[in-house]
Protein backbone atom coordinates (compact mmCIF):
# COMPACT_ATOMS: atom_id res chain seq x y z
CA UNK A 1 0.00 0.00 0.00
CA UNK A 2 0.91 3.78 -0.83
CA UNK A 3 2.46 5.82 2.30
CA UNK A 4 -0.10 8.63 3.07
CA UNK A 5 0.50 12.43 3.74
CA UNK A 6 -1.68 15.07 4.63
CA UNK A 7 -2.62 16.67 1.08
CA UNK A 8 -2.36 20.03 2.85
CA UNK A 9 -3.44 21.89 5.90
CA UNK A 10 -6.69 20.75 7.61
CA UNK A 11 -7.69 18.28 4.13
CA UNK A 12 -7.62 14.10 4.05
CA UNK A 13 -4.62 12.35 3.59
CA UNK A 14 -3.62 11.14 -0.12
CA UNK A 15 -1.53 8.57 -1.80
CA UNK A 16 2.35 9.68 -1.67
CA UNK A 17 2.47 8.16 -5.14
CA UNK A 18 -0.03 10.77 -6.54
CA UNK A 19 0.64 13.51 -4.59
CA UNK A 20 0.87 16.98 -6.45
CA UNK A 21 3.00 19.62 -5.16
CA UNK A 22 2.57 21.77 -7.86
CA UNK A 23 -0.98 23.04 -6.34
CA UNK A 24 -0.92 26.70 -6.06
CA UNK A 25 -2.60 27.22 -2.93
CA UNK A 26 -0.18 24.89 -1.27
CA UNK A 27 2.93 27.54 -1.62
CA UNK A 28 0.08 30.44 -0.90
CA UNK A 29 -0.81 28.44 2.56
CA UNK A 30 2.65 27.84 3.14
CA UNK A 31 2.24 24.69 3.73
CA UNK A 32 4.16 22.91 1.05
CA UNK A 33 7.38 21.91 3.84
CA UNK A 34 5.95 18.32 5.30
CA UNK A 35 5.09 17.20 2.11
CA UNK A 36 8.80 17.58 0.23
CA UNK A 37 10.11 16.21 3.83
CA UNK A 38 7.87 12.97 2.85
CA UNK A 39 9.18 12.77 -0.81
CA UNK A 40 12.47 13.11 0.22
CA UNK A 41 12.23 10.53 2.73
CA UNK A 42 10.68 8.01 0.97
CA UNK A 43 10.10 8.68 -3.20
CA UNK A 44 12.47 11.74 -4.00
CA UNK A 45 12.14 10.63 -7.63
CA UNK A 46 8.21 10.39 -7.79
CA UNK A 47 5.69 10.67 -10.26
CA UNK A 48 2.76 12.49 -10.23
CA UNK A 49 0.40 11.81 -13.15
CA UNK A 50 -2.48 14.44 -13.11
CA UNK A 51 -2.26 17.85 -12.32
CA UNK A 52 -2.76 20.90 -13.58
CA UNK A 53 -0.08 21.15 -15.39
CA UNK A 54 -0.23 17.72 -16.90
CA UNK A 55 2.17 14.46 -15.55
CA UNK A 56 5.28 15.21 -13.90
CA UNK A 57 7.89 13.89 -12.22
CA UNK A 58 9.61 15.66 -8.96
CA UNK A 59 13.03 15.28 -8.25
CA UNK A 60 13.30 16.77 -4.07
CA UNK A 61 17.05 15.71 -2.77
CA UNK A 62 20.00 17.61 -3.64
CA UNK A 63 22.29 15.10 -5.53
CA UNK A 64 19.81 14.27 -7.48
CA UNK A 65 19.03 17.98 -8.36
CA UNK A 66 22.77 18.27 -9.24
CA UNK A 67 22.97 15.15 -11.07
CA UNK A 68 19.68 16.13 -13.55
CA UNK A 69 21.56 19.83 -13.80
CA UNK A 70 25.07 18.06 -14.19
CA UNK A 71 23.14 15.82 -17.88
CA UNK A 72 21.67 18.59 -20.16
CA UNK A 73 22.54 16.50 -23.20
CA UNK A 74 19.76 14.02 -21.16
CA UNK A 75 17.78 16.48 -19.51
CA UNK A 76 16.89 19.79 -21.66
CA UNK A 77 16.16 23.46 -20.81
CA UNK A 78 14.86 24.08 -24.75
CA UNK A 79 11.70 26.12 -25.25
CA UNK A 80 11.40 23.25 -28.00
CA UNK A 81 10.42 21.05 -25.37
CA UNK A 82 8.83 23.21 -23.66
CA UNK A 83 11.25 25.14 -21.33
CA UNK A 84 12.32 26.11 -17.81
CA UNK A 85 8.75 25.93 -16.11
CA UNK A 86 6.01 22.84 -15.17
CA UNK A 87 3.52 24.54 -17.89
CA UNK A 88 4.05 24.00 -21.50
CA UNK A 89 4.46 27.55 -22.74
CA UNK A 90 3.85 26.18 -26.53
CA UNK A 91 0.36 27.52 -27.21
CA UNK A 92 0.75 30.65 -25.55
CA UNK A 93 1.35 33.93 -27.43
CA UNK A 94 4.48 34.43 -24.93
CA UNK A 95 6.68 31.46 -25.31
CA UNK A 96 9.74 33.12 -23.27
CA UNK A 97 12.16 31.76 -25.94
CA UNK A 98 15.05 32.78 -23.38
CA UNK A 99 18.04 31.73 -23.27
CA UNK A 100 17.94 29.91 -19.95
CA UNK A 101 15.16 27.60 -21.96
CA UNK A 102 18.06 26.89 -24.26
CA UNK A 103 20.37 24.35 -25.27
CA UNK A 104 24.09 25.30 -26.18
CA UNK A 105 25.29 25.83 -28.19
CA UNK A 106 22.47 28.57 -28.64
CA UNK A 107 22.30 29.34 -24.77
CA UNK A 108 26.52 30.02 -24.31
CA UNK A 109 26.50 32.13 -26.96
CA UNK A 110 23.95 34.25 -25.32
CA UNK A 111 25.08 33.97 -21.95
CA UNK A 112 27.89 35.34 -22.66
CA UNK A 113 26.86 38.45 -24.70
CA UNK A 114 25.50 38.86 -20.83
CA UNK A 115 28.09 38.20 -18.33
CA UNK A 116 30.03 41.03 -18.54
CA UNK A 117 27.23 43.44 -17.50
CA UNK A 118 27.50 40.96 -13.72
CA UNK A 119 31.44 40.66 -13.64
CA UNK A 120 33.22 41.27 -10.43
CA UNK A 121 34.52 45.05 -12.04
CA UNK A 122 31.04 45.85 -13.11
CA UNK A 123 29.13 44.76 -9.46
CA UNK A 124 32.05 46.72 -7.28
CA UNK A 125 30.73 50.20 -9.25
CA UNK A 126 27.37 49.20 -8.11
CA UNK A 127 28.20 48.76 -4.47
CA UNK A 128 28.42 52.66 -3.94
CA UNK A 129 25.48 53.42 -5.09
CA UNK A 130 23.90 50.54 -4.21
CA UNK A 131 24.42 51.54 -0.56
CA UNK A 132 23.66 54.62 -0.38
CA UNK A 133 20.17 53.51 -1.78
CA UNK A 134 19.59 51.49 0.80
CA UNK A 135 20.63 53.60 3.47
CA UNK A 136 18.23 56.34 2.03
CA UNK A 137 15.14 53.89 1.50
CA UNK A 138 15.68 52.85 5.38
CA UNK A 139 16.18 56.21 6.86
CA UNK A 140 12.65 57.02 5.52
CA UNK A 141 10.79 54.28 7.14
CA UNK A 142 8.05 55.00 9.67
CA UNK A 143 9.07 53.75 13.04
CA UNK A 144 6.34 52.37 15.49
CA UNK A 145 3.49 52.03 12.85
CA UNK A 146 2.62 49.36 10.36
CA UNK A 147 3.96 49.24 6.86
CA UNK A 148 4.43 47.13 4.29
CA UNK A 149 7.77 45.85 3.61
CA UNK A 150 7.42 44.62 0.27
CA UNK A 151 6.22 47.58 -1.04
CA UNK A 152 8.65 50.26 0.82
CA UNK A 153 11.53 48.37 0.62
CA UNK A 154 11.84 45.28 -1.50
CA UNK A 155 10.14 46.84 -4.35
CA UNK A 156 11.76 49.76 -4.40
CA UNK A 157 15.20 48.56 -4.31
CA UNK A 158 14.96 45.92 -6.61
CA UNK A 159 13.24 47.90 -9.01
CA UNK A 160 16.49 50.48 -8.44
CA UNK A 161 18.61 48.17 -9.17
CA UNK A 162 17.41 46.24 -12.50
CA UNK A 163 16.79 50.20 -13.89
CA UNK A 164 20.65 50.91 -13.35
CA UNK A 165 21.73 47.71 -15.26
CA UNK A 166 19.47 48.62 -18.31
CA UNK A 167 19.97 52.35 -17.78
CA UNK A 168 15.99 52.14 -18.07
CA UNK A 169 14.20 55.58 -17.77
CA UNK A 170 14.32 56.27 -14.26
CA UNK A 171 10.81 58.33 -14.34
CA UNK A 172 9.43 55.04 -15.90
CA UNK A 173 10.68 52.69 -13.67
CA UNK A 174 8.08 52.02 -11.98
CA UNK A 175 6.99 50.19 -14.93
CA UNK A 176 9.41 46.98 -14.77
CA UNK A 177 8.18 45.55 -10.67
CA UNK A 178 4.65 45.02 -12.90
CA UNK A 179 6.21 43.59 -15.67
CA UNK A 180 8.26 41.42 -13.97
CA UNK A 181 5.45 40.25 -12.54
CA UNK A 182 3.31 39.17 -15.30
CA UNK A 183 6.30 37.64 -17.47
CA UNK A 184 6.41 35.37 -14.09
CA UNK A 185 2.59 33.94 -13.94
CA UNK A 186 2.94 30.10 -14.96
CA UNK A 187 0.30 29.14 -12.69
CA UNK A 188 -2.73 30.88 -14.83
CA UNK A 189 -1.62 27.99 -17.09
CA UNK A 190 -4.03 27.89 -20.03
CA UNK A 191 -6.60 30.41 -18.74
CA UNK A 192 -7.73 32.66 -21.76
CA UNK A 193 -8.96 35.37 -20.48
CA UNK A 194 -5.74 35.61 -17.68
CA UNK A 195 -3.32 34.43 -20.23
CA UNK A 196 -4.29 37.19 -22.86
CA UNK A 197 -3.85 39.74 -19.53
CA UNK A 198 -0.70 38.19 -19.15
CA UNK A 199 0.03 39.00 -23.15
CA UNK A 200 -0.97 42.08 -23.00
CA UNK A 201 1.76 43.31 -20.14
CA UNK A 202 4.81 41.03 -21.33
CA UNK A 203 4.23 43.02 -25.02
CA UNK A 204 3.68 46.25 -23.55
CA UNK A 205 7.08 45.54 -22.09
CA UNK A 206 8.26 43.97 -24.99
CA UNK A 207 7.61 47.36 -27.10
CA UNK A 208 9.15 49.65 -24.91
CA UNK A 209 12.16 47.72 -24.39
CA UNK A 210 12.58 47.36 -28.41
CA UNK A 211 12.23 51.12 -28.70
CA UNK A 212 15.73 51.65 -26.11
CA UNK A 213 17.18 48.29 -27.89
CA UNK A 214 17.17 49.74 -31.12
CA UNK A 215 18.38 53.60 -29.96
CA UNK A 216 21.14 51.81 -28.18
CA UNK A 217 21.59 49.93 -31.26
CA UNK A 218 22.23 53.20 -33.69
CA UNK A 219 24.30 54.77 -30.78
CA UNK A 220 28.04 53.97 -29.75
CA UNK A 221 28.49 50.98 -27.23
CA UNK A 222 27.92 51.61 -24.15
CA UNK A 223 27.97 49.65 -20.66
CA UNK A 224 24.11 48.73 -19.97
CA UNK A 225 22.78 45.43 -20.64
CA UNK A 226 20.56 46.85 -23.15
CA UNK A 227 23.92 48.39 -25.34
CA UNK A 228 25.47 45.17 -24.79
CA UNK A 229 22.79 42.96 -26.22
CA UNK A 230 22.05 45.04 -29.18
CA UNK A 231 25.93 45.72 -30.31
CA UNK A 232 26.47 41.98 -30.09
CA UNK A 233 26.62 39.16 -32.38
CA UNK A 234 24.83 36.62 -30.76
CA UNK A 235 21.91 39.25 -29.49
CA UNK A 236 21.95 42.19 -31.70
CA UNK A 237 19.18 40.58 -34.49
CA UNK A 238 16.90 38.46 -32.15
CA UNK A 239 13.46 37.06 -33.84
CA UNK A 240 10.02 38.75 -31.46
CA UNK A 241 10.12 35.67 -29.32
CA UNK A 242 14.27 35.53 -28.51
CA UNK A 243 13.77 39.17 -28.03
CA UNK A 244 11.27 38.93 -25.70
CA UNK A 245 12.26 35.91 -23.59
CA UNK A 246 15.95 37.68 -23.23
CA UNK A 247 14.37 40.91 -21.80
CA UNK A 248 11.65 38.38 -19.70
CA UNK A 249 14.41 36.53 -18.39
CA UNK A 250 16.83 39.51 -17.30
CA UNK A 251 14.32 41.47 -15.43
CA UNK A 252 12.53 38.41 -13.60
CA UNK A 253 16.01 37.07 -12.55
CA UNK A 254 16.95 40.99 -11.39
CA UNK A 255 14.02 41.84 -10.08
CA UNK A 256 11.33 39.05 -8.68
CA UNK A 257 14.66 36.80 -7.28
CA UNK A 258 15.96 39.10 -4.73
CA UNK A 259 12.78 41.02 -4.16
CA UNK A 260 11.61 38.09 -2.38
CA UNK A 261 14.74 37.02 -0.88
CA UNK A 262 14.44 40.76 0.47
CA UNK A 263 11.44 40.07 2.29
CA UNK A 264 12.04 36.29 3.59
CA UNK A 265 14.86 37.95 5.07
CA UNK A 266 11.96 39.40 7.63
CA UNK A 267 10.53 35.86 8.09
CA UNK A 268 13.61 34.54 8.96
CA UNK A 269 14.49 37.46 11.58
CA UNK A 270 11.16 36.60 12.92
CA UNK A 271 11.18 33.11 13.17
CA UNK A 272 15.25 33.65 14.82
CA UNK A 273 15.34 36.50 16.86
CA UNK A 274 18.73 35.14 18.42
CA UNK A 275 20.21 34.54 15.40
CA UNK A 276 19.03 37.82 14.45
CA UNK A 277 20.85 39.38 17.12
CA UNK A 278 23.75 37.95 16.95
CA UNK A 279 24.25 39.33 13.29
CA UNK A 280 23.43 42.88 14.52
CA UNK A 281 26.16 42.31 17.06
CA UNK A 282 28.97 41.45 14.47
CA UNK A 283 27.49 42.32 11.05
CA UNK A 284 30.98 42.39 9.62
CA UNK A 285 31.59 38.72 10.22
CA UNK A 286 27.77 37.31 9.73
CA UNK A 287 25.63 39.34 7.01
CA UNK A 288 27.16 37.65 4.34
CA UNK A 289 25.93 34.15 5.64
CA UNK A 290 22.44 35.19 6.65
CA UNK A 291 22.09 36.71 3.02
CA UNK A 292 22.96 33.18 1.70
CA UNK A 293 20.67 31.61 4.67
CA UNK A 294 18.13 33.80 3.46
CA UNK A 295 18.54 33.01 0.02
CA UNK A 296 18.83 29.18 0.75
CA UNK A 297 15.58 28.82 2.64
CA UNK A 298 13.48 31.73 0.58
CA UNK A 299 14.37 29.98 -2.67
CA UNK A 300 13.24 32.37 -4.52
CA UNK A 301 12.57 30.60 -7.45
CA UNK A 302 10.99 27.04 -6.04
CA UNK A 303 12.00 24.99 -9.45
CA UNK A 304 12.88 24.55 -12.63
CA UNK A 305 11.77 21.99 -15.39
CA UNK A 306 13.86 19.83 -18.00
CA UNK A 307 12.64 17.70 -20.37
CA UNK A 308 13.77 14.25 -21.01
CA UNK A 309 15.55 13.52 -24.22
CA UNK A 310 15.76 9.89 -24.39
CA UNK A 311 14.70 7.23 -21.76
CA UNK A 312 16.55 7.04 -18.73
CA UNK A 313 16.57 4.97 -15.94
CA UNK A 314 17.57 7.11 -12.43
CA UNK A 315 16.75 7.29 -8.83
CA UNK A 316 15.27 3.58 -9.51
CA UNK A 317 12.48 4.60 -11.90
CA UNK A 318 12.44 5.09 -15.91
CA UNK A 319 11.53 8.30 -16.83
CA UNK A 320 10.61 8.18 -20.65
CA UNK A 321 11.47 10.47 -23.52
CA UNK A 322 9.38 13.55 -23.64
CA UNK A 323 8.58 13.55 -19.67
CA UNK A 324 8.27 16.32 -17.67
CA UNK A 325 11.02 16.67 -14.79
CA UNK A 326 10.70 19.33 -12.25
CA UNK A 327 13.75 20.35 -10.22
CA UNK A 328 12.50 21.40 -6.57
CA UNK A 329 15.33 23.58 -5.22
CA UNK A 330 13.13 24.46 -2.33
CA UNK A 331 13.28 20.61 -1.49
CA UNK A 332 16.82 20.32 -1.98
CA UNK A 333 17.90 23.23 -0.10
CA UNK A 334 16.56 21.59 3.02
CA UNK A 335 18.34 17.87 2.17
CA UNK A 336 19.09 16.97 5.68
CA UNK A 337 21.95 15.12 4.36
CA UNK A 338 23.66 18.24 3.39
CA UNK A 339 22.09 21.32 5.38
CA UNK A 340 21.61 19.48 9.19
CA UNK A 341 18.71 21.26 10.47
CA UNK A 342 17.82 22.12 7.04
CA UNK A 343 14.91 24.62 8.10
CA UNK A 344 17.17 26.70 10.81
CA UNK A 345 18.22 29.96 9.45
CA UNK A 346 21.52 29.71 10.80
CA UNK A 347 23.94 32.50 9.54
CA UNK A 348 27.18 30.65 10.54
CA UNK A 349 26.11 27.97 8.79
CA UNK A 350 29.68 26.77 6.57
CA UNK A 351 28.15 25.30 3.63
CA UNK A 352 24.83 27.87 3.07
CA UNK A 353 26.51 28.97 -0.39
CA UNK A 354 25.86 25.42 -1.78
CA UNK A 355 22.47 26.47 -1.78
CA UNK A 356 20.35 25.60 -5.23
CA UNK A 357 18.46 28.82 -5.47
CA UNK A 358 20.58 30.06 -8.25
CA UNK A 359 20.64 26.49 -10.21
CA UNK A 360 23.68 23.92 -10.73
CA UNK A 361 26.05 23.89 -13.53
CA UNK A 362 25.51 25.57 -17.07
CA UNK A 363 22.76 27.14 -16.04
CA UNK A 364 23.69 28.30 -12.70
CA UNK A 365 22.45 32.55 -12.42
CA UNK A 366 24.32 34.91 -14.12
CA UNK A 367 23.62 37.64 -11.37
CA UNK A 368 24.33 35.12 -7.98
CA UNK A 369 26.62 37.81 -6.77
CA UNK A 370 25.27 40.97 -7.35
CA UNK A 371 22.16 39.04 -5.51
CA UNK A 372 24.16 38.15 -2.67
CA UNK A 373 25.44 41.83 -2.52
CA UNK A 374 22.06 43.38 -2.57
CA UNK A 375 20.53 41.55 -0.23
CA UNK A 376 24.35 41.27 2.37
CA UNK A 377 23.99 45.59 1.94
CA UNK A 378 20.44 44.96 3.41
CA UNK A 379 21.36 43.38 6.03
CA UNK A 380 24.62 45.56 6.89
CA UNK A 381 22.58 48.60 7.17
CA UNK A 382 19.75 47.15 9.17
CA UNK A 383 22.27 46.34 11.61
CA UNK A 384 23.82 49.09 11.39
CA UNK A 385 20.91 51.15 12.47
CA UNK A 386 20.07 48.79 15.01
CA UNK A 387 16.50 47.82 13.28
CA UNK A 388 14.37 45.46 14.47
CA UNK A 389 11.27 44.59 11.84
CA UNK A 390 8.43 42.85 13.30
CA UNK A 391 5.42 41.30 11.35
CA UNK A 392 2.64 42.87 11.87
CA UNK A 393 -0.04 40.17 10.52
CA UNK A 394 0.47 36.71 8.18
CA UNK A 395 2.31 37.78 4.74
CA UNK A 396 -0.12 37.36 1.77
CA UNK A 397 1.99 35.28 -0.67
CA UNK A 398 2.03 34.68 -4.04
CA UNK A 399 -0.18 31.66 -4.91
CA UNK A 400 2.73 29.92 -7.60
CA UNK A 401 5.00 27.01 -7.14
CA UNK A 402 7.35 29.42 -9.52
CA UNK A 403 7.85 32.86 -8.02
CA UNK A 404 7.94 31.79 -4.06
CA UNK A 405 7.28 35.12 -2.65
CA UNK A 406 4.96 37.56 -1.53
CA UNK A 407 2.39 40.16 -2.55
CA UNK A 408 2.55 42.39 0.93
CA UNK A 409 4.23 41.97 4.40
CA UNK A 410 3.18 44.24 7.14
CA UNK A 411 5.54 44.57 9.76
CA UNK A 412 6.43 47.66 12.80
CA UNK A 413 10.18 49.03 12.86
CA UNK A 414 11.80 49.22 16.68
CA UNK A 415 14.72 51.33 16.37
CA UNK A 416 17.93 51.03 18.48
CA UNK A 417 19.23 54.18 20.12
CA UNK A 418 22.18 55.30 17.96
CA UNK A 419 23.89 54.16 14.95
CA UNK A 420 26.29 51.50 15.01
CA UNK A 421 29.35 51.85 13.64
CA UNK A 422 30.19 48.49 12.29
CA UNK A 423 29.16 46.49 8.93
Amino acid sequence: MASLVESSAGQSPVDLDALDVARAELWQANAWRPLFTRLRADDPVSFCPESFFGPYWSITKYDDIVAVEADPATFSSSWEHGGIVIFDMHDTGVQLRMFIAMDDPEHGEKRKTVAPAVAPSEIAKLAGPLRERTAAVLDALPVGETFDWVQRVSIPLTTAMIATLFDFPWDERDKLPEWSDWAAKIDIGPDPVLNAERERHVFAMAARFKELFDERKAAPPRGDLLSMMAHSTAMGDMDEQRFIGAIALLLVGGNDTTRNSMSGLIERMNLFPDAWAAVKADPATLASGAATETIRLQTPIAHMRRTATRDVEFGGKTIHKGDKVVLWYNSGNRDESVFPDGDRWDPTRENSRRHLSFGYGIHRCLGARLAELQLTVLIEELARRDMDVKLAGEPDRIPSCFTNGYHHMPVTLARGSGNRSDG
